[in-house]
């Protein structure tokens, strides 16, 4: 074989065949192996134009031969032991220097138990949002690792990411070892946050306020016009437009009220608990989808207590999009302040104004409102985004309508979990003096754990003694 690839993928599934095409567009000649051989001749059949930076290979002794050295080889596999085996296979076939990309969904603690291993290649962790149409034709890309290999291929990664309004390439270097899957992983949790809001506002369309699909798809439709401006809120509307080819009616009329998951969300619930990272919006959107599920319950449910009255009356649709409004920029200030807390606890760069550019484009989350968190996060990274000025003043506007939309979802029994949970966390951040001094006056009289006094005075106890 004398023509040789500057870069190899493995796994042609769904994505993988996507991002190699992409590759392959932006003018790289690319070598894949599929553990199926037919899949891989197939591929290349189909490349069409394409087909000549196609290099398919029938082994990975085959494969790692057709990339020029040193190689870079993407791994386009399932997370979990699936990335281990490949691996695996592979170190044997490579030199020390040859550098193997996790492009999957991985959980970060992998990419840094990896990363740790000592193994006896180089590798990267690469969070990729977008789905197959980002992965086809320009994903975000959140890179994780040495900043050295980042670099060595950062040439392909940036031509075949999405690119932002400004031109700018959306895919950068977040940090060292897990830390580009760290934050897909919370960029997931922020979809799965801003997702629920949206169902939730469309529930009190619905229900609360009886407009018909076609109603509620204008309204999606004219918020993405304003601030609301995102890739969920114009799929929102275009979700309510359409219809069933079966039945004809509404196509949200015959999907059944069960959301999936693929875990990732609960990820960063579960990692926000580690750092004592406050992420509500997004622990409840995933409560949610779990509760989501129990339908026979929830229908049980119904028929012991009677159906909520759900009708809401003087409720403008204003209202709805201000609500919406700060529940974004409240989950996205949390996201952001979990990541800061694992650039702190796992020494990781974290460039947050560039975690912000990243977002702009590409993903599943990419909203015009990026724009102006990079710039806030640009003029203060240390800061958490309702402090930041910006910020602040659209929040003093829309959480007023953020608190009447909850008030009627409570009195009117609309569940409305996360905005409820952002508005609770804002409630508490704009406090100066809590309600926590009761909790530690409880821990010292059950525990004697003592307590810090505001006068600054020595004694740590209370007077209730020992019970």
């Amino acid at each position: 074989m004398t023509e040789q690839a500057r870069i190899g993928l493995i796994g042609l599934g769904t994505m993988g065949a996507a991002l190699a095409l992409n590759i392959a567009e932006k003018g790289f000649a690319i070598a894949v192996w599929n553990r199926t051989t037919a899949v891989t001749h197939q591929f290349k059949a189909d490349a069409g134009a394409l087909s000549d930076r196609v290099i398919p290979t029938e082994s990975l002794a085959d494969l790692v031969a057709a990339i020029a050295k040193p190689r870079t080889i993407i791994l386009m596999v399932p997370a979990g032991q699936a990335v281990d085996d490949q691996i695996a296979a592979l170190a044997p076939l490579l030199d020390a220097d040859d550098l193997i990309v996790d492009a999957g969904n991985a959980n970060f603690h992998d990419t840094n138990r990896r990363n740790a291993a000592g193994l006896p290649v180089r590798f990267l962790g690469m969070g990729v949002s977008g789905g197959e149409e980002g992965a086809r034709h320009g994903p975000s890309i959140m890179g994780g690792g040495a900043r050295a290999d980042w670099d060595r291929i950062a040439d392909i990664l940036t031509a075949i990411s999405a690119k932002a309004e400004d031109g700018s390439a959306c895919a950068t270097w977040m940090g060292e070892a897990g830390a580009g899957h760290f934050v897909k992983t919370v960029h997931n949790g922020i979809e799965y946050a801003d997702m629920q809001m949206i169902a939730e506002v469309y529930g009190v369309m619905r229900d609360g306020l009886g407009m018909d699909a076609t109603a509620i798809a204008a309204t999606f439709g004219r918020w993405n016009e304003g601030p609301l401006k995102s890739y969920l809120i114009e799929i929102s509307a275009a979700v309510a437009a359409a219809t069933d080819p079966l039945t004809g009616k509404p196509m949200l009329d015959v999907i059944l009220d069960a959301a999936g998951q693929k875990g990732t969300g609960r990820w960063t619930a579960i990692e926000a608990q580690h750092l004592s990272a406050p992420v509500p919006v997004i622990e409840a959107a995933v409560a949610a989808r779990n509760l989501s599920a129990r339908r026979a319950e929830r229908q049980a449910g119904e028929a012991v207590f009677g159906p909520a009255p759900k009708a809401v009356t003087g409720l403008p649709l204003d209202a709805l999009e201000h609500a919406l409004i700060a529940g974004k920029i409240l989950c996205y200030a949390q996201g952001f302040a979990m990541i800061d807390g694992a650039a702190h606890d796992f020494g990781w760069a974290m460039p947050l104004p560039d975690i912000a550019r990243v977002w702009r484009a590409g993903c599943i989350i990419r909203s015009s409102m990026l724009n102006d968190m990079a710039a806030a996060l640009t003029e203060d990274a240390g800061r958490n985004l309702i402090l930041a000025p910006a910020f602040a003043d659209r929040l003093k506007v829309s959480v007023p309508a953020l608190r009447q939309v909850v008030a009627a979802g409570a009195l009117n029994g609309l569940a409305l979990p996360a905005l409820s949970a952002g508005l609770a966390w804002f409630d508490m951040a704009r406090t100066a003096r809590g309600t926590a001094n009761m909790i530690q006056g409880q821990r010292d009289f059950f525990g004697a754990h003592g307590f810090d006094r505001l006068d600054g005075a020595d004694r740590h106890h209370g007077p209730w003694g020992a019970h």
